[in-house]
Parts: structure tokens; C-alpha cells; sequence
């Protein structure tokens, strides 16, 4: 007898496919919208259409909307468009990171300021195409930013609701614009001790990407001081765990699961808690030799495989593992201390898994 593989938490109430079809149908309105003004919009459309819908876990609506429902609030699409908005958050942090990074791939695919210093490359227009990329890439992601306000606005819900749920947004795009900032201001210094690694996951990620998604949903539900309160002590450590599974994804992970280079973290000089870990933990000739390879933009794979072996043998791989455990485990045991909606409950538990657990 065979049994159906369980439903991701990001699929249950078809939640995936409501969030892209509320997606299309605004980046649809868009594209018109630009073609309005001149044909030569057509690709920022069409590059915005590519990023947004050809990829992502759609994580932050996940949480928003299973915040909500855990708060008593009641499903419906005008709900899930407005939670989509968190979508383009993501693409504007996601767009404007690969540039300040000089990341080539996002998702398997030419980073946006890759694909437009292409664009120029490719039609032969004057001037240089790598800075026509950057100014591309840093006006997408404004772009996107505005769009994110503009779909908010427009779902079509209460306008009481909005206003609850307002200040929480603009509160999460503050802290992980100050937390891009704080991350490369940590390459530029060098700082590699855990607790700078840990703010700076805290705000670059780990706040946007679970906490304020939920308290976000929790407020267009009106949720009670008590369930407020019982999000942010599951958001804040979950999804620091979540960033910690992603920095060791950028240093451990597959490519072919990533879509990004093997070791980018090492060749951008990411001080993350892994590396810091490597740092406090590795003797004067290991701290030596990772540091003086850190940032490397030309790190081969084999420099990478050094690397990567000295950062494991240092312990830093098994104290990330055991503190993304501890961390879940934490936000876990902070669901039991308020009355959740049962479903809702059940899906926190599961993205909880699906966001330290993951493989790409």
C-alpha cells in the first residue's frame, strides 16, 4: 500500500498557487502599464516577470498566511493578494543583494545586472555595460519596492486592516534594508566575531523572512497581545535558523540544488556565524589561511574544497548544525504557550522543518 507524500505547508488551501496567480495578474497590469509609457519598458517587465514568478519558496506569504489564520483570521483572496506583496520585498532585497555582491546567478539564472549588461552587450550601445547592468539591477529593485506598496493597497482589503498591518511592514522593510547595510559594512571591516554574524543575520534575514511575515499576518487578523507575542518568540529564533541553513547552503551546498556557484559565500567574503565559528575556533595558521582566502572573487573550486574542509574540521559545520537544532527547537516549544487554530498550528510546525531542514 502506498501513502500520498504530505502536503508542504506552503501548498496546503492552495496557497502557492493563489500567491502566483495574484502575482501574475498584477505583473500583467504592470507590463501594460509600462508599455504605456514606451516599448523600451518591455524588458524591466519582462526581467521583474521572470524574477518574481520563476522561482522562490514563497516562504514569507507561508508564514504571513498561517499567521493569520492562526490569529482567527478568516481566508480569503483578497488576503492572499495582499500577503503576496511580501513577494516583492523579496525580489527588491534579492535583486539589489546579487548586485552588491557582483553575484553572477540567482536561481540558476543571470543575475539581473548580469542580464541587462548582456542586454547592452548584445545590442551594441555606447558606454559601459556593466554600469548600465548596476543601474538596471538598482532601479528593478526600486521598482519592486514600489510595486510591493502598490499591490499591498490595492488587494482590496478593509482599509482598518491595512492600517493595523501597515507599521509592520514598513518595519520589516527598514530592518532588512539596515541589515543589508550592516552586511557589508561587516566585509569592509572584517569583523568575524559570532555576535556581529548574529546581528546581522537577525536583521538581514531571520526578522523579514519569519517574524515580521507573521506578525504582519497577525495584524491584518487583529490578533491579541498574546498571540503577537508567541510569534515573535517562534519567528525571531526560527528564522535565524533559517539564515544559518542558508549560510551553509552557500558554503556546503549543490549548485545544481542552489542555483548559485559552489562556495559564493567564501568568494564574497561572507562573515557569517559559520565563519565566525571557524574564526574563534581555528588556530593562528587556520585563521590565517581562511581569512587570507575570504573574499577571494577568484577562488576555485579546489581553493574552495580547502576551505570547506577547514571550516568543517574546525567543529564550525557541527556548532552551526547543533545551534540551527536548538534554535527550531526553541520556536517549536514557543507554539505551546498560546491557543492556535489547529490547522494553523500544524502548518507553523511544518514550515518551521521545511525552512532549517531544506535542501536548496
Amino acid at each position: 500500500m502506498t501513502h500520498a507524500a504530505p502536503v508542504s505547508p506552503v501548498d496546503r488551501a492552495g496557497l502557492r498557487q493563489r500567491v502566483d496567480k495574484a502575482l501574475t495578474e498584477f505583473l500583467a497590469g504592470q507590463r501594460a502599464r509600462l508599455t504605456r509609457v514606451d516599448d523600451a519598458l518591455v524588458p524591466v517587465a519582462e526581467a521583474i516577470e521572470a524574477f518574481v514568478l520563476g522561482g522562490g519558496k514563497r516562504l514569507r506569504p507561508a508564514f504571513a498566511y498561517w499567521g493569520f489564520r492562526g490569529a482567527g483570521g478568516v481566508d480569503g483572496d483578497q488576503v492572499l493578494t495582499a500577503l503576496a506583496a511580501l513577494e516583492f520585498v523579496q525580489a527588491s532585497a534579492l535583486i539589489h543583494d546579487d548586485l552588491m555582491d557582483r553575484s553572477d546567478t540567482r536561481r540558476g539564472e543571470p543575475a539581473v545586472h548580469r542580464r541587462f549588461a548582456a542586454r547592452h552587450r548584445a545590442a551594441g550601445w555606447g558606454g559601459d555595460p556593466d554600469g548600465f547592468g548596476d543601474a538596471a539591477a538598482i532601479l528593478l529593485g526600486d521598482l519592486c519596492l514600489v510595486w510591493s506598496d502598490e499591490l499591498l493597497h490595492s488587494a482590496g482589503l478593509d482599509l482598518r486592516a491595512v492600517a493595523r498591518a501597515r507599521p509592520v511592514f514598513d518595519e520589516m522593510r527598514t530592518e532588512v534594508t539596515v541589515g543589508q547595510y550592516l552586511d557589508v559594512l561587516t566585509q569592509v571591516t572584517g569583523d568575524t566575531s559570532v555576535e556581529r554574524a548574529s546581528k546581522v543575520a537577525r536583521y538581514k534575514s531571520a526578522k523579514y523572512t519569519v517574524e515580521r511575515p507573521l506578525l504582519f499576518g497577525a495584524a491584518l487578523a487583529d490578533a491579541t497581545p498574546e498571540v503577537r507575542t508567541v510569534y515573535s518568540a517562534y519567528g525571531l529564533p526560527l528564522g535565524e535558523a533559517f539564515q544559518l541553513r542558508d549560510d551553509v547552503l552557500g558554503v556546503f551546498g549543490d549548485p545544481a540544488l542552489t542555483g548559485k556557484p559552489a562556495g559564493d559565500d567564501l568568494r564574497e567574503g561572507k562573515r557569517t556565524y559559520l565563519v565566525a565559528a571557524a574564526v574563534e575556533a581555528l588556530d593562528d595558521a587556520g585563521r590565517e589561511l581562511l581569512l587570507s582566502h575570504l573574499g577571494d572573487p577568484e577562488l576555485d573550486e579546489r581553493g574552495v574544497g580547502r576551505l570547506r574542509e577547514l571550516i568543517s574540521a574546525s567543529g564550525a559545520l557541527a556548532r552551526t548544525e547543533q545551534r540551527i537544532v536548538t534554535l527550531t527547537d526553541t520556536a517549536l516549544a514557543a507554539l505551546t504557550a498560546v491557543d492556535l487554530d489547529t490547522e494553523a498550528r500544524q502548518a507553523l510546525v511544518d514550515l518551521a522543518i521545511a525552512a532549517t531542514r531544506r535542501a536548496d
